[in-house]
């Protein structure tokens, strides 16, 4: 074996296995591992093999942080569309990301066929300000084919310097070509919780992505809003329409915001600290007040965690579509020198034990994309789900009940002095019309 060889079969034990090879050494020493965890040697000779081939014999130079760092991707990509590697760049985004300030243009993107698929556009950002829509399929970045492109570079491509340009090629169900989007970079500054009086007595809250404060920032906006309404709420709209999820202490935190008591989430899977389990406790924001969660084909993830919990609880019916079926949990794995890997490391539960994985959560009351204008209907629009990604995780355990939702018939003919409201959300003028009979039927109980 070369020295080149053994350098390399040396890097690959360390970034492969995901410990130092002092490490790897001493469980040799004290304890032979068992047949599921040893170290394919056989491969990884293989695996070295290449790469002193390719150091030794490729027509041009090439780094070995380079050939290591794509082994790692191409080796993550195989897993499911949510594991990846996360470079240098990429791992300082994210973490930016998550205290709720970055740069681009405000959309989260999965991967699927080797394009682009939109989850979700993140409200007030050039994305969503410019029409892109849950489901659009990325095909172009500028003059750059994204087929084949790993995830983080697409990404990193979409990201830039403020007041820079970039023009998006999309393919949408039912245009007849592929639409061409220029967009402005700026810095996204994600506001995660928008609120406003509906109506005296009735609340609007809408969590757009959750971050470590989302549950503090979600407490401020209804003081805000039971300041001007000058009084405590008679109920809520909770909106968590296309909110692709973000920290899961956050979603745990604003479930526990609503619950008094019981398991707000559990998780499972094979690392040690994967198994945990979340229960809320004593105090509710609201003191029981009717609750009405939206969710559609873009709620993911975190939202998912919430609208779960609520609906196990009975604390609050869930309106709108399925959600898109996100049940699984990632860990950020720092590996040391800047960058890290964001691995799938567990699945999640409901308190009832359902796990909604490519399955989504189906809402107590289905209402399908309507808008009302000048009498005319609206168009039903499909959005992608977990379940429509490449390698999705399979659902393992109970899904969500079987028995049918109430199905909703919207009818333009009954929109009376709220007819703005009907027109520019249909959803949340049910919604709205939801809490008033609920808080009606509370008060006559009651009384």
């Amino acid at each position: 074996m070369s020295a080149a060889t053994r350098h390399g079969l040396a890097l690959a034990l360390s970034f492969l296995a995901g410990v130092s090879l002092t490490t790897v050494h001493t469980v040799w020493a004290e304890k032979e591992a068992p047949p599921e965890n040893k170290l394919p040697l056989d491969e990884l000779r293989t695996f070295t093999g290449v790469l002193d081939a390719v150091k030794q014999d490729y027509v041009e130079p090439v780094k070995d942080q380079d050939l290591l760092e794509n082994a790692i991707r191409g080796m993550l990509s195989n897993l499911d569309p949510h594991s990846a590697f996360l470079d240098a760049e990429a791992f300082q985004d994210l973490q930016i990301g998550t205290s709720g300030e970055f740069g681009g243009l405000g959309i989260e993107v999965g991967q699927e066929d080797g394009f682009l698929k939109v989850i979700a556009p993140i409200d007030d950002t050039p994305a969503q300000r410019a029409g892109i829509r849950a489901g659009d399929l990325i095909i172009r970045l500028d003059d750059v084919s994204v087929k084949g492109m790993p995830l983080s570079d697409a990404i990193q491509r979409m990201r830039g310097k403020p007041n820079t340009a970039i023009t998006l090629t999309i393919v949408r169900e039912g245009a007849r070509k592929p639409l061409k989007i220029k967009l402005i970079r700026e810095v996204i500054q994600v506001r995660s919780v928008k609120s406003r009086l509906l109506e005296p007595g009735f609340g609007y809250l809408r969590i757009t992505q959750f971050q470590a404060k989302t549950a503090q920032n979600l407490r401020q906006a209804l003081q805000e809003v039971e300041q001007q309404n000058k009084g405590p709420l008679r109920g809520v709209v909770l909106d968590l329409r296309n909110n692709p999820g973000g920290v899961l202490n956050g979603a745990v935190d604003v479930a526990d915001d609503f619950l008094e008591e019981g398991a707000i989430v559990q998780t499972k899977g094979r690392g040690n600290g994967s198994d945990q389990s979340f229960k809320a406790s004593p105090g509710d924001l609201l003191k029981g007040a009717p609750l009405v969660v939206l969710v559609n084909g873009g709620s993911a993830s975190a939202s998912e965690i919430v609208a779960g919990a609520l609906q196990d609880h009975r604390r609050a019916l869930i309106l709108g579509e399925r959600t898109f079926g996100k049940g699984s949990v990632q860990t950020i794995l720092p590996l040391g020198n800047g960058t890290a890997v964001k691995l799938t490391t567990a699945r999640y539960y409901t308190p009832n034990g359902r796990s909604i994985q490519a399955a989504g959560i189906e809402p107590d009351i289905k209402l399908k994309p309507f808008k009302v204008a000048n009498g005319a209907d609206g168009t039903d629009v499909d959005t992608v789900k977990e379940a429509d990604l490449t390698g999705h995780l399979r659902n393992d355990g109970k899904t969500p009940d079987d028995s049918a939702p109430v199905e909703s018939s919207p009818d333009v003919r009954t929109i009376g002095a709220d007819g703005d409201l009907a027109q520019s959300d249909y959803p949340l003028y049910e919604a709205l019309n939801l809490l008033k009979g609920m808080t009606l039927l509370q008060t006559r109980k009651s009384g």
